[in-house]
């Protein structure tokens, strides 16, 4: 690395120099424990009859010194210093001087010298070595901070380096500024004697707050070699007086009784506290090198206000309520149920619960809207019940099995022929709990049965060859019951009207009966009024009364009572 500043003097950054015709001296800024290459006239060195180029320097104490001459019908030069240069300086085949293993000691006015027959001129170089300064370092640190304490946090060091580095405290990344109140910075700038190399130390005095406790704090080293170096970062404990003490239940939600809950006690200071009291509704119950309390086996009769303190300040302290959630619950009847057809069955739900408890009823595993009434209890109301009491995070089940039995009694009794007209089949209808058992008074071909909500159906196919008279009997432990049919033969349906069924022929044998009974009714009638008749003229003769009408009503009169007589 070589830089060239056409002036004489370092370049500050944002700063303008001026300088005046004649005053500008040609620099080079060579790097430290290089090789420093200083050029004469920038290449521009080898005029018609060049004899020599002769390259000398100023010394410490102002006076000249040769390095070295190159003759220019020679290939190499000679050295003619006698100091520490003698081993480190060579001219380049372009003139330049090469100086190793650069130090600061070689921060110096070089002069190279081109003699020709014609001319001598002279082109002075000043040489600037830099080197850029080790990574800064944080030492020194606090072991800790304490809240609105103004205290020395720590010395950031960056050594090595020339020019002098120049040290930025940050914090999360943001540079701190020295108020002369709660941030103090200190710089220094020290050179090691051997090397003439520059440290520069910075110590940073910072009042910290309760928010510091995860800042992180860092030193950036800027030089002109660039580019920025920034340290470790490092945290700090920040110690603060505890001003704020929590309780927190430590348990699942709801508390049930028969759990483990557990109470823990928090303050916000720093360090924190590790030891506590804890006020057990109403007792006091000190714990040490640790914050937390547990209740094992809770029952409804531990619901109340808990309280956790300082051990040295009992003001201090927070409450915390803790309600045990329970649920007790009791159904009248359960298990199995049997009762009497028209009974009353009277159901009572008592429960004693914490926080509003929520009913819900299913018969059958479907869900009820409410609990029927049992007023008059009938089959369908038979079946399993379960009700399902809930908290938040308990629930209860409790179920009762009903049955209702009945005498067996039979609803409907009917028949019909079969879709092919070959078979007669009669429908029994029965109810009754138990399931009643049935019996025909004829056989047949029993087809089907069903049972449901006390409700039974049988059914019987026959083929009857002549009318009879079917009976279907129905049974239980509780009691019987039977009903008869007429059936007609198949065979004499068959005979008779082939084209009629055996409905057809019942109905021909009412309508025939209506006519039979109308005109006995008529009979009567005629009977009546006769009679009527007869006994008002014996009155009358009785009584000497004459008759009154004409000839004509009286031959009428006597005409009805011939027929009547008839």
């Amino acid at each position: 690395f070589q830089q060239i500043i056409c002036c004489h003097g370092a370049i500050q950054p944002d700063v303008l120099v001026l300088y005046f015709p004649g005053s500008c001296v040609e620099t080079v800024i060579g790097l430290y424990g290089e090789t420093i290459e200083v050029p004469c006239n920038n290449g521009n060195n080898k005029p018609d009859g060049l004899i020599f180029t002769k390259w000398k320097y100023v010394k410490d104490d102002g006076s000249p010194g040769d390095l070295l001459v190159k003759q220019a019908q020679k290939d190499e030069a000679t050295v003619s210093a006698t100091d520490g240069y003698k081993s480190r300086v060579s001219i380049a085949a372009n003139s330049n001087l090469l100086i190793t293993q650069g130090s600061l000691a070689d921060q110096r006015v070089f002069t190279c010298m081109v003699v020709s027959l014609t001319n001598l001129k002279e082109y002075s170089v000043e040489v600037k070595v830099y080197k850029k300064p080790s990574a800064p370092v944080i030492k020194n640190k606090a072991k800790e901070l304490e809240n609105g304490k103004l205290t020395q946090l720590g010395e950031c060091v960056a050594e090595s380096a020339n020019p002098a580095a120049y040290l930025i405290w940050m914090k999360n990344n943001q540079p701190l500024v020295d108020d002369g109140k709660t941030i103090i910075i200190t710089s220094a700038i020290t050179k090691d004697p051997a090397t003439g190399l520059s440290s520069t130390s910075s110590r940073l005095q910072y009042t910290a707050s309760k928010e510091d406790v995860e800042s992180q704090f860092t030193c950036t080293a800027n030089h002109v070699m660039g580019p920025v170096q920034v340290s470790a970062p490092e945290t700090f404990p920040i110690h603060y007086p505890t001003e704020k003490v929590s309780l927190q239940v430590v348990s699942q939600s709801p508390i049930r009784e028969g759990d483990d809950v557990t109470l823990k006690c928090q303050a916000d200071g720093n360090p924190p506290p590790t030891s506590f009291n804890f006020n057990i509704k109403g007792k006091k119950v000190t714990v040490t090198d640790k914050d937390v309390y547990t209740l094992t086996g809770i029952t409804r009769a531990d619901t109340g206000v808990y309280k956790c303190s300082l051990l040295d300040n009992d003001v201090m302290e927070s409450t915390q309520m803790v309600t045990v959630s329970f649920l007790d619950v009791s159904l009248t009847p359960t298990g199995k149920v049997l009762k009497r057809l028209g009974e009353k069955l009277e159901v009572s739900l008592e429960k004693n619960t914490s926080t509003e408890a929520k009913v819900t009823w299913s018969k059958d595993n479907r869900k009820l809207d409410e609990l029927p009434d049992f007023s008059k209890l009938t089959y369908s109301d038979a079946g399993l019940y379960v009700c399902d009491v809930s908290i938040e995070g308990i629930k209860r089940s409790l179920s009762f099995e009903l049955t209702v039995e009945g005498d067996p009694k039979i609803m409907s009794l009917t028949k019909r022929r079969s879709n092919d007209g070959k078979h007669k089949i009669l429908t029994c209808e029965a109810e009754g709990s138990p399931k009643p058992d049935v019996q025909w008074s004829v056989n047949g071909t029993n087809d089907e049965t069903s049972y449901f909500n006390g409700k039974a159906t049988y059914k019987l196919t026959v083929v009857p060859s002549k009318n009879l008279t079917v009976s279907c009997h129905v049974t239980n432990k509780l009691g019987y019951d039977s009903r008869d049919i007429s059936v007609f033969s198949l065979f004499e349906e068959h005979k008779s009207k082939p084209e009629k069924n055996e409905d057809g022929a019942e109905q021909a044998k009412v309508i025939v009966g209506v006519v039979v009974g109308l005109f006995l009714a008529a009979a009567l009638v005629g009977l009546i009024y006769w009679l009527y008749i007869k006994k008002t003229r014996q009155g009358t003769w009785k009584t000497g009364e004459k008759e009154t009408g004409t000839s004509e009503e009286s031959k009428k009169l006597e005409e009805n009572n011939h027929k009547a007589d008839v």
